[in-house]
């Protein structure tokens, strides 16, 4: 069961897409914390639809190296074009948002910097250290772009010690021209696949990555992109809704039912992933921190509606 858009006009949301805005007094001091410390959060710049349930349990995901990305993707919210300079006391305020909410695992991403040097991978490491050093019992994991491919990235980042490496390949390989332009599918397997391999020497941290459906995929696209990425080495797999933030950007070419959710979470379980968490709410870093224990103890998901 599926529902699609009709020409002309897009397709109202169907009802298990519907979410339960929760503006209580963990929300609004989360917000606040944000806010006196200058920090970006990819739960506001990508308009995701979890921000008032994850912000009213006092987690967010911070989103590093400004609110500017260099590339500008069909399906993404945030800002796009001329970033501004890389903020030095960045680390040292994300540690001290991550030591006021008293988290046990924090999620970091950033946008595409393309316009330095290692793409951003030692501001990375950076934060990672900071957050280490003052909050020594709370694991970080990192949501990272491709870094365009820079030679051992994934080493500089892993070298910092987070619990977690992710790079979300986003789509299925045939629709990066329209969905990714300057991005590609191999470079992103390949910075996963660096990833494993590095991991060896870095306390051995899981590696997840993370896909959208109704972007115009098949099924047999989305198995053929489950293999290649569980032949790579990766353990943990995200599987979510895409939802048009705006009329600029790309359709929903059709929305997905949460039982072939279930079906696809299933398929990516029996080819050996360790953790994989379908719905069509999933985003990659909503309940990462389940994500993280649920691989480690070989426990599979719920069925999400």
């Amino acid at each position: 069961m599926s529902c699609g858009a009709q020409a002309g006009r897009p397709e109202p949301k169907p009802p298990w897409l519907r979410i339960r805005l929760r503006t209580g007094p963990e929300y609004r001091e989360v917000r606040g914390l944000m806010r006196g410390l200058q920090l970006n959060t990819v739960c506001e710049e990508a308009r995701c639809p979890n921000i008032y349930e994850c912000w009213g349990d006092r987690t967010a995901t911070f989103m590093i190296l400004g609110d500017v990305c260099t590339r500008r993707c069909g399906f993404c919210a945030v800002a796009s074009g001329r970033p501004r300079g890389v903020d030095p006391d960045e680390p040292r305020h994300l540690a001290e948002a991550v030591a006021r909410l008293s988290l046990e695992h924090a999620v970091v991403t950033s946008v595409d910097r393309d316009d330095l040097p290692d793409g951003g991978a030692g501001h990375f490491a950076a934060v990672i250290r900071a957050v280490r050093e003052r909050s020594p019992c709370c694991g970080v994991e990192v949501l990272t772009p491709d870094f365009r491919g820079v030679p051992e990235a994934a080493a500089v980042v892993l070298s910092a010690g987070p619990v977690v490496f992710s790079h979300n390949v986003e789509t299925v390989p045939r629709l990066y021209p329209e969905a990714r332009p300057g991005s590609r599918f191999e470079r992103s397997l390949a910075l996963l696949r660096e990833a494993v391999v590095c991991r060896g020497a870095a306390g051995a941290p899981l590696v997840k990555t993370g896909l959208m459906v109704g972007l115009g995929e098949t099924k047999d696209e989305l198995l053929a992109t489950f293999e290649a990425i569980r032949t790579a080495g990766v353990e943990i797999l995200t599987l979510g809704q895409y939802l048009r933030p705006t009329r600029d950007h790309l359709p929903v070419a059709r929305y997905y039912h949460p039982d072939e959710f279930i079906s696809l979470r299933r398929a990516a379980e029996a080819m050996g992933f360790r953790h994989v968490e379908a719905g069509p709410l999933v985003r990659s870093s909503y309940h990462a921190k389940s994500h993280a224990r649920r691989a480690v103890a070989g426990e599979s998901a719920p069925d999400r509606a």
